[in-house]
This record gives C-alpha cells, sequence and structure tokens, in this order.
C-alpha cells in the first residue's frame, strides 16, 4: 500500500485546484505572547478513613467539584434548558464553567422585586451631583420611576411624595432649599479604572430637568416631561446601581460584609448556600429556599458542597474544578447531619394546620370549601393526601417531595401549575404571599415526611 504524506496531500490538493509549485510549510512567528488562564492543577489530598457514612457516601459519588457540579448543581438548580438557572436565571449553573464562575461574582444581580435583595449583597451605590451646584457627590440608594400623567407644578410649589416622575434616594441630604424648584444637570458617577490603571470617578449619564428636595433631603424629585420620557427610559437602561437595593435604610457594602454567590473558604457566607439553608449565620435571608421545584439536597449533597467551597483557595485566581474534595480536612465531616436542611420540630398539628386554617380557611372551609378542600375542620390532615382536582397528576401534599406537592406549588407561587398564587387576597383584588417563616416551616414538613403529629 501507497504511504502519502501530509505535504503530497496539500501539494496535490493545490494542484488539483489550479495551483502550482510546491507545497511550503508556514514561515513566520506569532508577534505576541498569548496571555492564558492559570488553570492550576488538579491536585491530590488524602482521603477520608473515618466510619461516618455520609462522608464515605460523599467521597464515593462527588470526588472533585466537577462531579459536584454535574450530580448535585446541575439537578437540583438548572436541569431544564432555558429556565431557572439554566441560561435563564443568574448565575446560569449548568456547566462547570458557569459553575466557577460564580466563585467570588456578585449575588442579586437580578433580585426580581426589591424586598427580595439581602443586604449583604448590595454593593457600592453609583453617584449624584448636579454639575450647577457645588455640594460634593452623594450615594444612591435607590430609584423610582412613578408612571402617570403629567402635572406641572410651579418653581414654588412642593410636589408630593408619590407624584409621577423620577425619585432618587440619596445616602446623605441633598444642601438645596426646599419648597422651591432647582434647574439643573443631574449627573450619573461611577468608579472606572483608567488607562493608566488607576480608579478615577467620572460620569456615564446625565439628566437635565426641575428638580425638587422633599421629605428629610435624601428624596431628590426629577420632573419628566412628555418629551422627556425617552430621556428617562435611556437613564434607566445603562444601569444604575443602587447601594440600598431593598429600601431598607441599609446600605449593605457600606457595612463592610459583602458576600458573593460562592466565598472561597467560607460556605458560611456563601450566598448560594444560604439560599439553600434560609439563612446566613442565622440571619433569615429574603426569598423562597432554594430550590423551589426540585429535590433539595440531601445530606451528603450539602456536605459535598461545603467542604468543597471550604477547600477554594481565596487567594487563587482561578479554581480547578477537576482537584479532589478533601473530606478528611474538611471541618464539616465532622457532624455532617447538622447540614440537614429539612430540620426538625415543625408538627402539622401546632404549626402548619393553625397556618392553613387562618390563611386558607376563609376560602377552604365552611359548608362548600372552594375545590371541595376543606382545611378548617378536623381531617384535614388526610383530605391534603388526596389528589388535586385542579391537576390530578399532583397529590396536594407529596411526603418528602414539596416540588411534587400541589398545595406547595401554589403557596411558592411557582409558575409549574396554573392560576394564581394562594391565598387569595380579597382586600387587594389578587394574591399575597404568605410571611417567609410560614412558608419555611410547611416546606420543612413536607420534607421531614408530612407526618400527622
Amino acid at each position: 500500500m501507497m504511504r502519502t504524506t501530509t505535504a503530497s496531500v496539500l501539494a496535490a490538493l493545490l494542484l488539483g485546484c489550479g495551483g502550482a509549485g510546491t507545497y511550503k510549510e508556514p514561515e513566520g512567528t506569532i508577534t505576541f505572547d498569548p496571555e492564558r488562564p492559570d488553570m492550576a492543577s488538579p491536585g491530590t489530598v488524602a482521603p477520608y478513613a473515618g466510619t461516618n457514612a455520609f462522608v464515605l457516601e460523599a467521597q464515593t459519588r462527588m470526588p472533585t467539584g466537577m462531579d459536584l457540579q454535574r450530580k448535585v448543581i446541575l439537578r437540583t438548580c438548572g436541569p431544564t434548558n432555558g429556565v431557572c438557572h439554566n441560561q435563564k436565571e443568574y448565575p446560569d449553573l449548568h456547566t462547570t464553567g458557569t459553575f466557577a464562575s460564580a466563585i467570588n461574582a456578585p449575588c442579586n444581580l437580578q433580585p426580581g422585586t426589591f424586598g427580595s435583595v439581602y443586604d449583604r449583597c448590595e454593593r457600592l451605590g453609583d453617584r449624584f451631583k448636579m454639575t450647577e451646584q457645588k455640594f460634593k457627590e452623594i450615594e444612591i440608594g435607590w430609584y423610582e420611576v412613578i408612571v402617570g400623567a403629567y402635572v406641572e407644578y410651579k418653581d414654588n410649589e412642593t410636589p408630593p411624595s408619590d407624584a409621577a416622575g423620577f425619585h432618587l434616594h440619596l445616602r446623605d441630604p441633598v444642601p438645596l432649599d426646599k419648597g422651591r424648584a432647582h434647574w439643573g444637570t443631574g449627573a450619573f458617577l461611577r468608579n472606572f479604572v483608567n488607562a493608566d490603571g488607576n480608579v478615577e470617578m467620572l460620569s456615564f449619564a446625565n439628566y437635565n430637568t426641575r428638580w425638587w428636595v422633599l421629605d428629610d433631603g435624601r428624596h431628590l424629585y426629577g420632573e419628566v416631561r412628555d418629551y422627556q420620557a425617552e430621556d428617562m427610559e435611556e437613564l434607566q437602561a445603562v444601569g444604575i446601581i443602587q447601594g440600598d437595593q431593598n429600601r431598607n435604610g441599609t446600605f449593605g457594602a457600606r457595612e463592610g460584609q459583602s458576600v458573593p454567590l460562592i466565598n472561597p473558604g467560607k460556605p458560611e457566607e456563601s450566598y448560594l448556600v444560604a439560599r439553600m439553608r434560609g439563612h446566613m449565620q442565622g440571619d433569615p435571608i429574603p426569598g423562597t429556599r432554594m430550590p423551589l421545584a426540585n429535590q433539595p439536597p440531601s445530606v451528603t449533597d450539602m456536605l459535598a458542597i461545603m467542604c468543597w467551597i471550604e477547600g477554594l483557595d481565596p487567594n487563587a485566581k482561578a479554581w480547578n474544578l477537576s482537584s479532589s474534595i478533601n473530606y478528611a480536612g474538611c471541618s464539616y465531616s465532622a457532624n455532617p447531619e447538622a447540614l440537614s436542611l429539612v430540620g426538625a420540630g415543625v408538627h402539622f398539628a401546632d404549626r402548619v394546620w393553625p397556618i392553613l386554617q387562618s390563611s386558607c380557611g376563609g376560602c377552604h372551609g365552611g359548608s362548600n370549601p372552594q375545590a371541595g378542600l376543606d382545611l378548617l375542620s378536623p381531617g384535614a390532615w388526610n383530605r391534603l393526601q388526596a389528589f388535586s382536582l385542579q391537576n390530578p397528576t399532583l397529590k396536594l401534599i407529596d411526603s418528602g417531595r414539596p416540588e411534587k406537592s400541589y398545595l406547595w406549588l401554589k403557596l411558592a407561587g411557582d409558575g409549574s401549575v396554573s392560576g394564581s398564587r394562594m391565598p387569595l387576597d380579597p382586600l387587594n383584588s389578587g394574591s399575597r404571599s404568605l410571611p417567609q417563616d410560614q412558608l419555611d416551616s410547611i416546606q420543612t414538613w413536607i420534607l421531614a415526611g408530612a407526618l400527622n403529629d
């Protein structure tokens, strides 16, 4: 059999395509040195040699960060293309690369509603000043655009605090007179790194209008005339960073306790972990515990997560997910049972049923309860074991599986079931959410087996 070399094949191709002459190897040198990322080395660790079954199982099932992402994070947080934390919601966790990018990444960049923002996720806000005035720039707490019909106020009038227009809430009072309008250009400033590598505060947006100082002096009202609507839309589109995004008066970053999604070496101060546990160092986390509609991590899963984060080098610039998780040196291996997300102490009779009676009994009680579900009279637990009339594929309560429990999905406002979130709010012709501690109790009760105790 005749052997052909690469050069002879290329020469034949050149001749066959109209080329002429002999093939020549490429010449020349690359004129720059590529800056490739440091992926670090996988490294090895001594295996756990104890007898705890949870640690042994975690070490067998999830020896590396890649196994953790594939067997736990992907299953619970991003199993379906285009939904949840799989390309739809921040953070995207559906690949090992996107999971690694969550290390030291800011949390709550897409909060949905301002009340769901955790203080320790807030960043330093952008700053505001008026170019025609001499006061120093002031950090922005939060802003709101109230939509409504334009009302023209006189220069010596004071608009109400809920007037249609642009409302800017600042960290410190503005040293301008109240009771009259101030014409001027509001400049929005942010720190940037310039070409010399130095931090420089630059203006990234401006809005020229009449301004009034309201309330305690920290509230600025900017007029938005009809012809300024497009300018206001452009201002919002640039993305103003709000230092008090949850509007509770606490500027989280100013407290010096900001936390990232995954904090290398500090699982207890990682927002990703806190959303699963419902608290961070005893401080409740706003929003429903995650994952919302998938099976929550087991003790073994949580041990792998905590040990992996604890083993991350906080001084590193890159992290290799193929590195072994150090279960032997992990502090959580001493008592992994304490990592259970199910918890204990939530009983149907003295906690869950009273919540359902007080919040749901108005509709689901009496001689003709809605959907045929009576939650007021004795025997409510037995009735909760039935299948939903609205969705016969789901039980009202599926023991151990809130993500398959129709009642829980309605209370949690999960979009996988049709209809309004429960309970209804007849005073406001809509629906409302139960307080977070009540939602946590119901979810914990279901996870623990939904016992009739």
